[in-house]
């Protein structure tokens, strides 16, 4: 019989399947990380998966609140919405291919 994992398993498998590492550095080759590191790219990915993308409530406001309750800094409504650039999108794009 097959069981449902548990939301630690399936922590694990995904932050097997994309790394930190991989998703930080795939970030900084399509230049959306400044050098100030404000932004944390895997907060941002798995606010975005798991609290934006599949939330009832899916604003952006709530996507930033997600990220912020999830990164080890917190951006300002503003530098959070400053963020959000043609060149993140590119790099979002990518890790989904």
């Amino acid at each position: 019989m097959h069981s449902n994992p548990s939301s630690q398993e399936v922590e694990r498998r995904l932050t097997n399947f994309l790394p930190s590492e991989a998703l930080e550095d795939h970030a900084d080759a399509v230049g959306v990380v400044e050098r100030d590191r404000k932004l944390q790219i895997p907060p941002l990915v798995w606010s975005l998966a798991f609290g934006f993308a599949g939330g009832a409530s899916r604003t952006l406001a709530s996507f930033r609140r997600g990220y912020n309750s999830t990164a080890d800094r917190t951006l300002s409504a503003g530098g959070f919405y400053q963020r959000l650039t043609p060149t993140l999108t590119e790099c979002l794009r990518d890790f989904v291919e």
